[in-house]
C-alpha cells in the first residue's frame, strides 16, 4: 500500500533534524520536508495554505480559532520555545531603566499578534505591572519596510495600535528615537551596529530568565505544528503519526546533546549547559504533549485574550486535535 504524500515547511532545528534527513518517517507518511525560516514558513501557511503541514507561531494559530472557518488543526509539539526577556531592545536615550519605565511609552512589535509579543507583553503585566494597554503599538518590518500583519485582527479599542511609515523600519526607528522600546523576536540589527544606542532592558537577562523560571516554571511556547484542516478531517490517524515521529525526533537530540566522545553541537561547554538546564528544569527540558504544557499554555491564552487577540478565553484542550492529548496504555 502507497504511503500518503504530505510536505511539511519546518525550520532545520536539531529537534527535527531525524525528519528533515529522513531517517525517521512517520508511520503511513511519505514526508518532504522544505526547510524555511519561519517568517517564510508562517507566511505561506497563513496566507496560501500551501503546506499540508507546518510549523506555526502559536499566536496565529490560535488567531485562526476564530475565524469563519477554521483552517488548520494543531498537535502539542513546540519546535521553538524561548524565554523572552533578552527581546525587550530600548533606545539608551529614552529613560527606560526598568520594566515601568516603558509605560506611557512608543513600542514597536513587527505584528501585534507575534507570539514573542504576546508573551513579553503578559510577562511584563504579570511580573512588572506593565499594562498590556498602557503604551501605544507601532507595526511594521524590523528590517526591511512593509511588513504587514499575515492575519487581520479586530482589536478592542483600549489597545492603540499603528502602522509605522512604508519606508520605516523598527530597528532604524529604535536607534534614531523614532520609538522608544522594541519587543521582537530576533535581535534588531541596531542592536550590533547602532554604537550603544539601542540595549537591552535586561542585559543580565540569563539570571533573570532563571529565576522567572524557578518563580513560575513556565518555558515560553512560541511555536506548535498545525495540519491543515481539511487534511485531518480526510484522515485523522496523520496527527498521532506526526505527533509521534516529532517525538522521536526529539529524542534523538536529548541523547545527541549528552554525548561526551565528541560534541555534536558547537559551544565548548555544551554538557554543562545540559546539566544545568537538567538541574533547573528537569530531564525533559523542553517537554511535547499537552499534559506537561497544559498550565504554561493556559497562561499564554489568558494573555491572547487580555491582549484582545482571543474573543473569548479558550482552555488549552481546544488547540489540539484530541487523539495527540492522550495515548494508549499497556
Amino acid at each position: 500500500m502507497s504511503k500518503l504524500r504530505l510536505s511539511l515547511g519546518c525550520w532545520n532545528y536539531d529537534r527535527t533534524r531525524g525528519l528533515l534527513e529522513g531517517r525517521i518517517q512517520p508511520d503511513g507518511i511519505d514526508l518532504t520536508y522544505l526547510n524555511m525560516p519561519v517568517e517564510e514558513t508562517f507566511f505561506r501557511m497563513l496566507r496560501h495554505r500551501e503546506f499540508d503541514v507546518a510549523e506555526m507561531s502559536l499566536s496565529s494559530y490560535t488567531v485562526s480559532l476564530f475565524k469563519e472557518q477554521k483552517r488548520f488543526i494543531a498537535i502539542p509539539v513546540f519546535p521553538s520555545r524561548f524565554f523572552r526577556h533578552s527581546c525587550i531592545y530600548v533606545n539608551a536615550s529614552a529613560g527606560i531603566r526598568e520594566p515601568k519605565d516603558l509605560i506611557g511609552r512608543k513600542v514597536g512589535n513587527p505584528e501585534y499578534q507575534m507570539t514573542a509579543p504576546v508573551w513579553i507583553r503578559g510577562i511584563l503585566q504579570d511580573e512588572y505591572g506593565v499594562p498590556a494597554d498602557s503604551v501605544t503599538y507601532y507595526t511594521g518590518g524590523e528590517e526591511e519596510p512593509g511588513r504587514p500583519e499575515k492575519l487581520k485582527l479586530d482589536l478592542p479599542p483600549r489597545i492603540k495600535v499603528q502602522p509605522i511609515g512604508e519606508r520605516d523600519t523598527l530597528a532604524a526607528m529604535l536607534r534614531d528615537g523614532g520609538i522608544d522600546a522594541l519587543y521582537t523576536a530576533r535581535m534588531p540589527s541596531t542592536y550590533r551596529t547602532g554604537g550603544g544606542k539601542v540595549k537591552r532592558l535586561f542585559e543580565n537577562y540569563m539570571e533573570v530568565e532563571q529565576a522567572y523560571y524557578r518563580k513560575t516554571k513556565i518555558f515560553p511556547i512560541m511555536h506548535t505544528v498545525a495540519i491543515r484542516r481539511s487534511l485531518y478531517e480526510e484522515h485523522p490517524w496523520v496527527a498521532m503519526s506526526l505527533y509521534k515521529a516529532f517525538v522521536q525526533a526529539q529524542r534523538e537530540t536529548y541523547d545527541d546533546l549528552y554525548v561526551t566522545a565528541a560534541l555534536k553541537a558547537m559551544l565548548p561547554w555544551l554538557t554543562k549547559h545540559v546539566e544545568d538546564a537538567r538541574a533547573l528544569m528537569g530531564d525533559d527540558f523542553w517537554p511535547y504533549g499537552f499534559a506537561p504544557n497544559r498550565e504554561t499554555l493556559a497562561t499564554f491564552l489568558r494573555y491572547h485574550h487580555e491582549q484582545g487577540l482571543s474573543k473569548r478565553l479558550l482552555a488549552p484542550e481546544e488547540l489540539f486535535a484530541p487523539e495527540t492529548m492522550e495515548s494508549f496504555k499497556i
